[in-house]
Parts: structure tokens; sequence; C-alpha cells
């Protein structure tokens, strides 16, 4: 795997790499990705949300989730959320019926309740509980790109930080918007 200035892995590539476990833990309230701003708009002004899981927005990750599980891979997002919750996280909420649909097992965790957790500085995925990829993010939100690291230290410190959000944090179907 890349690492540091190396080429980052596409998510069809990192996942298509996980042999038993792929996590992702998201600790913002709100991100301004690009791919994202014509469905959160829409949203913001209709309160509908697209989840078809064969629309041009959900098909890309949706067959990649459902070949990941089909190879007996657990996919688990954990988001740690303010509350009330902000918009953004009410229209990712919204949406991940979807990702739940593909093989993703998708739990929230108020952020009062993270206070004593050790928690790495960025959201990240890490891959069989020894590859990372960091997602970093703008002020605003915005894509700033990832970054890939292998350091055993850093995936434990990542391993034990999602463990305990997962333990703590609610499963989608029980978390009240």
């Amino acid at each position: 795997m890349p690492r540091n200035n190396e080429p980052v892995p596409s998510f069809d590539e990192l996942l298509d790499s996980a042999q038993y476990s792929a996590v992702h833990l998201e600790m913002r309230d709100a991100y301004g990705v690009a791919h994202e701003s014509a469905g959160f708009a829409s949203w913001l002004s209709t309160g509908e949300r697209e989840t078809d899981p064969d629309s041009d927005y959900w098909r890309g990750w949706v067959d990649l989730v459902r070949r990941t599980v089909a190879r007996g891979v657990q996919v688990r997002r954990a988001r740690i959320v303010s509350e009330p919750l902000s918009d953004y996280a009410r229209y990712g909420h919204a949406g991940a019926s979807v990702n739940i649909a593909a093989g993703e097992q998708v739990r929230y965790l108020p952020r009062r309740e993270a206070s004593d957790i050790a928690l790495p500085g960025n959201d990240f995925w890490l891959i069989d509980d020894r590859v990372i990829r960091w997602n970093h993010f703008t002020g605003n939100g915005g894509s700033a790109g990832g970054e890939m690291c292998e350091d055993p230290r850093v995936a434990d410190l990542c391993a034990t930080a999602f463990e305990t959000v997962w333990k703590r944090a609610v499963p989608f179907a029980d978390y009240k918007v």
C-alpha cells in the first residue's frame, strides 16, 4: 500500500484489498465535498433524498460494498455527531438506508458520549486492522485528499477508537433524528 506522499488508492482498490474488515469513522458535523453538493442542495430545498441504489449517485458505492461484503468482509461505519444534528448530518442519515441495504452496518454516537474516547485527529478508513486511509478536509469540509499509513501503533489507535465508538453507538434503525 502507498504511504505518505505516494499515490492514495481509490476506494475500489482499498476495499477490494480488504480480507475481513473495513471500518470507517466519521467525526465531522458537515462535509462540503463536491460530488454531494447538488444532492445536498436539493435535499435542503425539498426534504427528499436520492435513495435509489441504482441511481448514478449511488451505483458505484453500492456495487463496491456489495462485492466487498459478498467476499465475507465486514463493512462498518460509525458517525460521531453533535445534537441536534446539523443539516448535513440529517442529510447523511436520510441516505444511510442505502448504505445498509448494500451491506454496511451504520451507527451513530452523540458527540457528548465520546468526550472520554481518545480519537485520531481525522476521519479514517481502517482495513484489516492494519492499513489506514486518512480522509483530510478543508475548514469548509471540502476534500483535501487522502493519506495512507501502515504504522502498527497508529492502526492500534484507530482500531481501539473505532471499537470504543462502535460499542457505545446507536444502530441506524434505533437512532432517532
